[in-house]
This record gives structure tokens, C-alpha cells and sequence, in this order.
């Protein structure tokens, strides 16, 4: 037989040893399981990343990669922020920041520890290219996979938005107790042991091995657990360019030479600088004159086209392509003729609220906002953010006919938190549905307040305004009222009444403690199930002053339930602690002096620490249920 040969066996055994390498360095390919009652999900930890050639050597890149700003990796990368815009060198080690959750994906794998990262397909993409090339094995590409069940690995379509679950851990209770503050995430190389990892994070094996075990292989992801983030060693200045280098003697003369004809070449340009302009004043001169004269028959004939409303389409089109122009490759631009079609012609009995619609197009739904011509500072804002509790903006249209604008959002099926709890009178929502709302909008603000630069501001935080998809989970709707950036005066007062921080309204203030003024009115109004302004114009938060006063708890306790509790959670089973740290949340928030206010950090931090904060799964769904409370 052939394998009687020497050399037959020889390579055979090669193959196999071959072979059995090859599944030694397969990453781990479900994840990691997690329970999110278990341990203090979310929370915030790090990645260690590479950086590398060709797409990856600046920070830029790379803080768009992982949808943070630069300064977020450059502070504690220990890079100096002078430096943010310059170029990293090969393998350069740095620590980004990412929000780490439990999230439940389908009855098979349960729930997955991880970060969701979205990503928008590009030419070429593959999914195993972008979690090994891209996201350097901490993912796989059999966990995307599963993380998108809707999209096929074979086909992916350009501008798609994939979800990539960057593996993660948050610490347990035992865990914090013992200082161990972050899992920070780490792909395994190679050439890596675990008592030099251990050295270089100022760890023991002893803990890395109590998280991960003792034989990690080769792209797996593994978690060293630490109580502060080790000080890189980064180099001092940016990597040194050509011209930088010390030039010989021989050089210098050569340098002389080139100076000198660069000097003469400088000089014949401003010589030809001044005379063009010389040149171009005297005609510009003339021109103004002609100009003059043209004007005054354009300005007749101008106002002779508008009284027969001829002018109106090609100004508003004209205008109307020029604010939008940067916008066209972002999004999907839709006909107004679709729109129309989809819409039965903006039949009021499609209208959801306001003057935003149903609309089906392809068999999808859509919400569509028609709006007069004034979207320009909604679209900048929302070109910006990217988050899975932010409504996602798909396309846009725009009427030149009409000077109208329309805003094709997704569709989210439950309509808003405050028909919920103001005009739903068969089903209410429970206790544990109410907190996680508050999670969700709470980590929408946190994501918009701290990972755009500039940070955006809201300005219209209220019930209405936040919508809840099919599983009940949160998503913040309507920027028409943000304002990218902070800090500012205003004299132009806009918002609702009811949730409008104080020193927006007596000085003019814009900041996002605005934003947390009004989060903690929506917190009462989860607690209470009452309005935030009633029929006689008092509002909701005016009254909660005093309403956690005193050391008691109990008699807190008793004053919640007596006068402040929605009757229908009075029906719910439920923990009483949870709603006081939700109480306690808000009225922190509702603090007259904005600097006294929580950060949305500290917020989703507290309310996340709650007893109440686990769901139960359904079998039938990749998420948790809705669940509400029969009248």
C-alpha cells in the first residue's frame, strides 16, 4: 500500500499536524455566555488594539471603526493630545473604550456578552475579512453572522448596516469587591504566554487564568482582569517624516542650490500674482458695470416670472440640492413620487403624529416626516450618530414643487412611551418594562452626550418623542430641536413645556444637563403614570420636591406608594428598592443647579444597579417579551 511508503507516511503526518494547528487557532465561535441579573451589565470596559497598515495607522480611522472619538483612545492610550491627527506606527498598542451589554440573541446560543458595533458594508467586505483584518479577532465571523440573522454572508449589499458583537465582560459583584474594575478585552497572539501578559497589564496569571482558564489558544479573545488601565509606552512625537532627516555636507549644497531657484521661483510667481490682479480688478471693474445694468432687467423680468409662478421650481430645486448635496452618498434619496405612492398621497388617515406618516415602500414601513424646508441642521446631526436606541434615519426626499422636505425614518411598531402611559387604557406596562426603557433612553443620551464630538444636545426629551419597537425596547426619535454642540446662549426658546430645564428658560442656557432635566421628568412619569403638565398648567417635577425627604425608608417607601405610584404597577409584583433608587435617580436629575446634576454615565451606572434590571425570555422571540399589566 501507498501508505507503506516512507514518504507517504511522513507527509501524512505533516497534514494531520498541519491540520491539527489550523483548529487549535480558531477563535472561540459562540461568544460568551452571560446572564445579565448575575452581574453589573452594562458597563463600560476596553479593547486592546493594534494598529496597522493599510486602513488602520491613524487614529481617525480607527475611532471610526469603533464609532468613539479620537481623544476617547488617545487619553487613556496614553497618546498626547497634540498628536490625535498624526499617524500611529505598525502594531502600536492602544485601549478603546466600548459599552459592554448582555444581549439576548436567539433560544440556541441564549445570551452573548458583547459589544454592538455597526458597521455600513463597504466594496469587498466579507464578514470574515472585517472580524480578522478589521476588528482583529475580537469577534468572529460566525457570531456576526448570527448577530444578523437577515443579512446573507454571501451577498452582502453595499450600505448595508451590520451589527458586529466585539466580544466583552463586565466584572461580577466578587470581582469589584476585590478592585478588579474592568475585563479589558484581549486577543491572544501567538507568540504570548500568560505571565507576560500578566506583567505587561500589572496582573497575576493567577487572576487571568480564574476568568479565562489556562490554555487560551491563538485569536481567541480572553479577558485580563485589572484595577486601573496600565501606562502605555507610546513614542514622543509622531513618526519622523523624510524631510526630517539630517542632511549631509554634500547635501546642504545641493539644498542651497534648490533653496535658491525655489526663492527665484517664489518671486516670478507674485510677479505674475500682482499683475493678474491688477488685470482682474480692471475687469471686474467693468463687469460690475455690465452687472449694473443686467440686474435691473433681471429684477424686472424676475418679478414678471414669480407673479406666474414659473420661478418656483428651479429656485427651490436649485436651493434645495445645494444645502443636501454632502448628504447624497450617506443616504438613500427617495422620489416624491414613491413617497406619494406610499403614502396614499399624505391621506390623513396614515398620519402617525403630527405630520409624520405611514408609509409601505417594497414591502417595508417606514415612518415619513414632511416637513417645510428646514432640515439641513437635522440631517448634520443625525449623519453623526449611530446607535441602536437613536430612531435611524434611511433616506430623504425633497419637493422642489412645493419647497418641502421629507425624512424617511425606520418604522417603530409601538408607537410612543407616552401613549403608553397616558393614552392606553387596556394595557400598561409593568415594572421591569419601564426600567428598561429607562435604560434604553438613558444609554441613547449617554451615546450622544459622550461619544460625538462635538456632543449633541436634544433639546426635546419628553415621552412623546421616545418609541418602542416590537419588543418593547426604547429608541429616541425627533432631532428637528438638536444642537450639535454645548454651552451655548440661546435668546430662541423652543422645547415642551413641562420638561424644559429652568436655566434654559430664564437665561438661554443649552447644555446636555438639559437633557438630564428632562430624563428625570420622564422617570417620574414612568413612576407616577402621570402627565408632565396637567390640566392646570402645574408641572409634574414641581412636585416632587420633598417627596424623598426624611432617613426612613420605610417612610419613603409609604409616601411612594400612597401619593406618587401608578396604580397599575401598585398590581405588580416588584421591588420597592428599585423604584426608590429610579426616584432617587430622578429627582438627582431634576436638581434646580445643572452642575449638581448626574452625568447620563453616572445615570445608566445607578440605574442599572437595580434588582428589577433581568427579563424573562421568550421562547418564541430573540428578545425579551413586552410585558404589561391587564387593567
Amino acid at each position: 500500500m501507498i501508505l507503506n511508503h516512507p514518504k507517504s507516511l511522513f507527509f501524512l503526518l505533516l497534514f494531520f499536524f498541519f491540520i491539527s494547528q489550523i483548529c487549535q487557532a480558531q477563535p472561540a465561535i459562540d461568544g460568551y455566555k452571560c446572564t445579565a441579573n448575575q452581574t453589573t451589565y452594562p458597563c463600560q470596559t476596553y479593547v486592546l488594539y493594534r494598529a496597522r497598515p493599510p486602513n488602520f495607522l491613524d487614529l481617525a480611522s480607527i475611532a471610526d471603526l469603533f464609532s468613539v472619538s479620537r481623544p476617547m483612545i488617545a487619553d487613556p492610550s496614553n497618546i498626547n493630545i497634540s498628536f490625535v491627527n498624526s499617524s500611529l506606527i505598525n502594531d502600536q498598542i492602544l485601549f478603546i473604550p466600548i459599552d459592554c451589554s448582555c444581549n439576548f440573541v436567539n433560544t440556541t446560543f441564549g445570551s452573548i456578552s458583547y459589544s454592538a458595533l455597526n458597521y455600513t458594508i463597504k466594496s469587498g467586505d466579507t464578514f470574515w475579512k472585517l472580524s480578522a483584518e478589521y476588528y482583529q479577532n475580537l469577534t468572529t465571523y460566525q457570531s456576526v453572522e448570527v448577530a444578523n440573522p437577515t443579512l446573507i454572508a454571501e451577498n452582502l449589499q453595499i450600505g448595508t448596516v451590520a451589527k458586529f458583537p466585539i466580544f466583552c465582560k463586565c466584572p461580577n459583584q466578587t470581582q469589584l469587591q476585590n478592585r478588579v474594575n474592568f475585563l479589558v478585552s484581549y486577543v491572544f497572539q501567538p507568540s504570548d504566554n500568560l505571565s507576560s501578559i500578566a506583567s505587561r497589564f500589572n496582573t497575576t496569571t493567577q487572576l487571568i487564568t480564574d476568568v479565562n482558564g489556562n490554555n487560551p489558544r491563538a485569536s481567541d479573545t480572553i479577558f485580563i482582569p485589572i484595577s486601573r488601565l496600565p501606562l502605555l509606552s507610546q513614542p514622543i512625537n509622531p513618526p519622523v517624516s523624510p524631510a526630517a532627516v539630517p542632511l549631509t555636507r554634500e547635501d546642504d549644497r545641493k539644498g542651497e542650490v534648490i533653496g535658491l531657484g525655489i526663492g527665484l521661483g517664489i518671486c516670478g510667481l507674485l510677479l505674475i500674482l500682482v499683475t493678474g490682479l491688477w488685470i482682474y480688478s480692471r475687469n471686474l471693474l467693468k463687469k460690475n458695470r455690465a452687472d449694473k445694468e443686467f440686474k435691473d432687467v433681471e429684477k424686472k423680468q424676475y418679478n414678471e416670472k414669480k407673479e406666474k409662478g414659473s420661478m418656483k421650481k428651479d429656485v427651490g430645486e436649485v436651493s434645495l440640492l445645494a444645502e443636501v448635496s454632502d448628504y447624497l452618498d450617506k443616504y438613500k434619496v427617495f422620489g416624491i413620487e414613491e413617497l406619494k405612492e406610499a403614502t396614499n398621497d399624505f391621506d390623513e388617515r396614515l398620519i402617525i403624529e403630527g405630520s409624520v406618516y405611514k408609509g409601505c415602500i417594497n414591502g417595508e414601513f417606514y415612518a415619513i416626516k414632511k416637513m417645510k424646508w428646514n432640515a439641513y441642521e437635522e440631517l448634520k446631526i443625525l449623519q453623526k450618530v449611530n446607535h441602536g436606541n437613536l430612531v435611524r434615519l434611511e433616506g430623504f426626499c425633497i419637493d422642489p414643487e412645493e419647497a418641502n422636505c421629507y425624512l424617511v425614518y425606520e418604522y417603530v411598531e409601538n408607537g410612543s412611551l407616552y401613549s403608553w402611559l397616558h393614552e392606553n387604557n387596556k394595557e400598561k406596562l409593568n415594572w421591569k418594562t419601564r426600567l428598561r426603557i429607562a435604560i434604553d433612553v438613558a444609554n441613547g443620551l449617554q451615546y450622544i452626550h459622550e461619544h460625538t464630538r462635538p456632543r449633541v444636545v436634544h433639546k426635546d426629551i419628553k415621552s412623546s418623542n421616545i418609541l418602542l419597537d416590537s419588543n418593547m425596547r426604547a429608541k429616541i426619535a425627533n432631532f428637528g430641536l438638536a444642537k450639535s454642540g454645548c454651552n451655548a446662549i440661546t435668546m430662541h426658546i423652543v422645547g415642551t413645556q413641562g420638561y424644559i430645564a429652568p436655566e434654559y428658560i430664564t437665561d438661554g442656557v443649552v447644555s446636555t444637563k438639559m437633557d438630564v432635566f428632562s430624563f428625570g421628568v420622564v422617570l417620574v412619569e414612568l413612576v407616577s403614570g402621570k402627565e408632565a403638565m396637567d390640566e392646570e398648567g402645574k408641572v409634574l417635577w414641581g412636585k416632587c420636591e420633598g417627596i424623598l425627604e426624611g432617613k426612613e425608608e420605610e417612610e419613603k417607601v409609604k409616601r411612594l406608594r400612597e401619593y406618587w405610584m401608578d396604580e397599575y404597577l401598585l398590581k405588580d409584583t416588584l421591588s420597592m428598592e428599585s423604584v426608590l433608587n429610579v426616584m432617587n435617580v430622578a429627582v438627582a436629575c431634576l436638581h434646580k443647579d445643572p452642575s449638581r446634576r448626574p452625568s447620563m454615565v453616572d445615570i445608566v451606572y445607578a440605574l442599572c444597579k437595580s434588582d428589577d434590571f433581568f427579563f424573562d425570555v421568550s421562547e418564541d422571540a430573540q428578545s425579551p417579551r413586552p410585558q404589561v399589566v391587564a387593567r
